[in-house]
């Protein structure tokens, strides 16, 4: 290779910036885990005369639906909050349905460890969530506790201590 062609070559090499892998990420380096599973649905709010169309011409009730999401946020004292967010699926693609923070382990300063999902197979038959959040409330314990987050089907929210 000759002297111009390599100094070509470094010049577009340089001019093309720096490769895709280092490029900034939508994704804060604050959030450890995240889980994604189950699934939640309600029927679409309409005025009373629509509903009443819809009752007259048997059409049936149209749903929103989506899933859930538990994310891990780490705090700036090595701590975590945890997320729970519904996702709600869209045709323009998912969209943030509602999110809170879980008020039960931020009282616990916890350290998370993992966060997993009843199955991985990510079927789900009945709607609602069930994960684990493995967590530390001493750094230094040699093994974290597990705590489960339940959601019904009914949108209940129930958070305790597993059982094994």
């Amino acid at each position: 290779m000759t002297r111009h062609a390599l100094a070509t070559a470094l010049t577009l090499l340089f001019l093309a910036g720096p490769p895709a892998f280092a490029q900034e990420s939508p994704v804060a380096e604050t959030i450890t885990f995240v889980v994604s599973t189950g699934f939640w649905e309600e029927p679409v709010e309409t005025d009373e005369e629509d509903a009443g169309t819809a009752a007259e011409t048997k059409e049936p009730a149209a749903l929103r639906r989506g899933y859930y999401k538990l994310v891990a946020v780490r705090q700036p004292d090595g701590t975590a909050q945890v997320h729970l967010q519904q996702i709600e699926a869209t045709a323009e693609g998912p969209k943030i349905a509602s999110s809170t923070v879980l008020e039960e382990f931020s009282a616990m300063k916890p350290y998370v460890t993992d966060i997993r999902p009843e199955n991985s197979s990510g079927i789900t038959t009945q709607p609602g969530l069930f994960a684990t959040v493995y967590l530390k409330t001493d750094p230094k314990a040699a093994e974290p506790e597990g705590w489960t987050v339940l959601i019904d089907d009914l949108g209940e929210i129930k958070i305790e201590r597993a059982t094994n």
